[in-house]
This record gives C-alpha cells, structure tokens and sequence, in this order.
C-alpha cells in the first residue's frame, strides 16, 4: 500500500487511477539508496527513474572532482530520463543525497501506459521540456560568462522555480545546497564558487541563514548574472 501511495505521489502519475498505480507498482522494481549512495545509469536498459522518496544529484563523473551536476531532483518525480535519450559518449551515475527510494520502470510498460492515459504523456513532454530549456540556458551560461554570473543566474533560476516568499519580501530556497554541488551545478571548482558566492553577498542580492539560500534582492542579482560575460 505504501508503495502505491508514493507512486501515486510522482508528478507524472498524478490523476491515475489505483488500478493503473497498482499495476505499475507490480510492473517496476525498487532501489533503495542510503545517502551517499550511488548506482550507474544503463542506457542499454531504456528506462525510466522514478524517484519517489528523498533527493538526488544526477551527475557525470570525473576521476579528479565531483563531476558536472546535471540534474538535482527531489521526491516525486521523472528523472534520469535514459528511456527517452540515445546512448551518450559519457556514462551517468545517480547520487542519493538523502536516504531515497527509486524505482524503475522499463519503457515498453511506461509507453503502453501512456497509449491508456495520453494525458501521462503530455505531462511527461511538458516537464522534460521545461527541463531542457533549464539546461540549455546553463549550457549557455558556462560559455559566455565567469563564475560569479553563472552562480548569479542558477541561484536566481532556482529562487524562480522553487523559492518560498518569506515574511520580509525574500525568496528562500528550500533545498539545502552545499558549495560543492553547487559548484558541480556551474561547471567550476568550490574554491572559485565560494569566491563568487561572498561576492553575491557583499553585493546584497542574497543571503544564507540556517544553510538556506535567501534571495534578498532579485534585481541586483538579475543584473549581476548578466554582469560578466
């Protein structure tokens, strides 16, 4: 039962009914991950993730560092999307940044899904694609600008999509990011991060209270993430 209620919970499979959340329990199989954890994505396989309980960074490895962050996701939805994407040159692996549950679901069983229930699809191409536009402006990003304006426009992306407006006018940002992943998420190292970080401090566009991210002037911190290029 608990399994169909997280199930039940995923972005994607919201609306379906207990029949078909059943079914899909049965059709997929359960990873679990204590944090720290990790496994390697097969994209022989061609499956889908869904990541139903915790947090997780999706990254490409790299022997000498943390490796390029592609994703960080948290409970309740698709990622990892390798039933969607031909082999890449470069392997991925998944890191539970909190004790997780996965659980993964081949994609003839999630097509045939979708041919019962369009609507599955059509959520499924809307938040891929939202997606696909995030990581191309980061692509962009790591081309034309330094550090400090790449932190600039992730945390500022960030604060879009996923802050809380507190009481004082600030955004916060729920997820507690370290400078590590954050530098991952930038394509720098964290010396070079937290230099930009105490910059985007000194200047007033954020500030960090309880290990929380607060964006304190949107303006100032747009500005500075179209500063250097």
């Amino acid at each position: 039962m608990q399994a169909n209620l997280s199930l039940a919970k995923v972005d994607v499979l919201e609306g379906l009914t207990p029949e078909e959340v059943e079914h899909l329990v049965l059709l997929s199989t359960s990873v679990y991950l204590g944090a720290g954890e990790t496994f390697a994505l097969d994209e022989d396989l061609r499956t889908l993730l869904l990541l139903v309980s915790g947090r997780a960074r999706v990254h490409e490895p790299n022997a000498a560092g943390p490796g390029l962050t592609i994703s960080m996701v948290e409970d309740g939805t698709v990622f990892g999307q390798t039933g969607f994407a031909p082999r890449r040159s470069q392997p991925l692996r998944v890191e539970a940044l909190d004790p997780s549950v996965v659980r993964v679901l081949l994609r003839e069983d999630f097509e045939d899904l979708v041919h019962r229930n369009p609507e599955v699809g059509l959520k499924t191409i809307s938040l891929l694609s939202e997606r696909l536009a995030v990581y191309e402006g980061r692509l962009s990003d790591l081309i034309r600008k330094k550090v400090p304006a790449r932190l600039a426009s992730l945390i500022l992306g960030l604060s879009e999509h996923q802050g809380v407006v507190t009481a004082d006018g600030s955004r916060m940002i729920p997820t507690r990011y370290t400078h590590q992943q954050l530098a991952s998420m930038v394509g720098s190292n964290r010396e070079a991060l937290t230099r930009a970080f105490g910059r985007l401090r000194k200047s007033g566009a954020l500030e960090v209270r309880d290990r929380h991210i607060y964006v304190t002037d949107a303006d100032a911190l747009e500005c500075l993430a179209e500063a250097e290029r």
